[in-house]
């Protein structure tokens, strides 16, 4: 039992330690962070960032290597649903209605910072 709480919190600082490199590498590019852990009851938003004129929900996926595959394999179809859903909520409660907005992966290994733009549709209309 030790054991797996000890990975829950490795694997919940290699998260935030990932999200922490994800929001510096798009503030190093020029965009402005709107929100970090944006939660609500269906889940959590990593970061939700100004591209332009565009509104960017992010998912940030950190693996510390590619055993189980790429990181964005990870934002399967059910994780694009909740995604999608949430970030309607956010679209709604800070008015943004009439804002381009997309999904963009960002994958974060030891190695690299990897930015997915465009990475998949909303699975709902805002």
């Amino acid at each position: 039992m030790k054991a797996r709480r000890a990975a829950a919190v490795d694997n919940k600082y290699t998260g935030s330690a990932g999200e922490a490199a994800a929001a510096n590498y798009l503030i190093s590019i020029g965009w402005q962070i709107l929100a970090t852990n944006w939660e609500t009851e269906v889940g959590e938003l990593d970061i939700v960032a100004r591209d332009g004129q565009a509104v960017v929900f992010i998912e940030v996926k950190t693996r510390s290597s590619y055993k189980f595959g790429r990181p964005a394999e990870a934002v399967g179809r059910d994780k694009q649903y909740k995604l999608s859903m949430m970030a309607a909520q956010y679209i709604k409660k800070n008015r943004l209605l009439n804002i381009p907005a997309r999904f963009d992966v960002i994958e974060v290994t030891a190695y690299a910072i990897n930015h997915i733009r465009n990475a998949f549709e909303s699975r709902i209309s805002f």
